[in-house]
């Protein structure tokens, strides 16, 4: 089962040099036991901040974060590490996979750091593959499969050690629409399958629609929680459109990078013509937002 996560008048303040930066600024956010959740707003607003501390990667400079019984910001750092181990699961957009390792030796590896039993590994291992749809591929290398799947192996990692909280931040980020579906589903599957509480922060509206609830973001404050339906009526506010034509520049400029990189010839025609094409898959899916939401791209 899950656990509930209540974040109570929460600051974060980094200080960089001699600059203090305010990621946080009294935010206050309730996750039900077992709620699938969708973190949505602008770069720069808090939505990695706010998950970072719900996973104890970070601590508040001020206020409570509290998971199931547990009060994160209180932890010891031997106490964090345990934490990290058995109650929560990371999902990250850059994967964290050991490339040495294959599918499976990564999905065993926090069972090993947790001191699982060598004999009740192999079984555990098989059946999160079956979850996530990669049996016939558990002795492929990450260089071996495809982004998709290189995430869903993400996903039977973060479970391996049966945590009641999974975080994943922009878990389908650099991932075409169409694998970027399917990692969706596996998500709702495994909170709705599993019951495991997820939280997950996302610009993709697609993505973000599939959540039982959506906390929208911004400033370092939640501005309001939707149901999923709600989201268009939501995006009336310019803020959402903003943050999805905001993604769009950082992609059309992704696209131009690329293009310069192959000019110098920094990248070879297969990789440019893969990067190109799953950053205008990528493209395509906000656009098509946008143009449901009745907004010119």
């Amino acid at each position: 089962m899950g656990l509930e996560i209540i974040a109570r008048d929460v600051f974060k303040v980094y200080r960089i040099g001699k600059v203090e930066v305010q990621a946080l600024r009294g935010l206050s956010a309730h996750v039900k036991d077992g709620e699938l959740v969708s973190i949505i707003g602008p770069s720069g607003s808090g939505k990695s901040t706010l998950l970072n501390l719900m996973g104890g990667l970070d601590q508040p400079t001020a206020g409570s974060v509290r998971v199931g019984e547990i009060e994160v910001a209180v932890l010891s750092p031997r106490q964090l590490t345990e934490y990290r181990k058995k109650t929560v699961g990371h999902i990250f957009q850059n994967l964290n996979l050991i490339p040495t390792l294959t599918a499976a030796e990564n999905v065993e590896l926090p069972m090993i750091a947790l001191g699982i039993s060598r004999s009740k590994r192999p079984e555990r291992v098989k059946m999160l593959l079956e979850v996530v749809g990669l049996s016939p591929r558990a002795h492929h290398k990450p260089d071996e499969l495809s982004g998709g799947e290189q995430q869903r192996v993400a996903i039977a990692t973060a479970m391996a050690n049966d945590p009641p909280v999974i975080l994943a931040d922009e878990p389908t980020g650099e991932l075409d629409t169409s694998n970027a579906r399917m990692v969706t589903e596996y998500l709702v599957k495994v909170s709705r399958e599993f019951g495991k509480t997820v939280v997950m922060v996302t610009h993709d509206p697609n993505v973000a629609r599939a959540a039982d609830r959506i906390m929208r973001i911004e400033d370092g404050v939640i501005k309001e929680a939707l149901e999923p339906t709600k989201l268009i009526e939501v995006v009336e506010t310019s803020s959402y459109t903003d943050q999805i034509k905001a993604r769009l520049a950082e992609i059309n400029g992704e696209l131009v990078n690329l293009d310069e990189m192959f000019r110098r010839k920094e990248l070879d025609g297969d990789e440019y013509v893969r990067r190109r094409t799953r950053l205008l898959s990528i493209r395509t899916g906000f656009e098509e937002e946008l143009h449901r939401l009745g907004t010119i791209a």
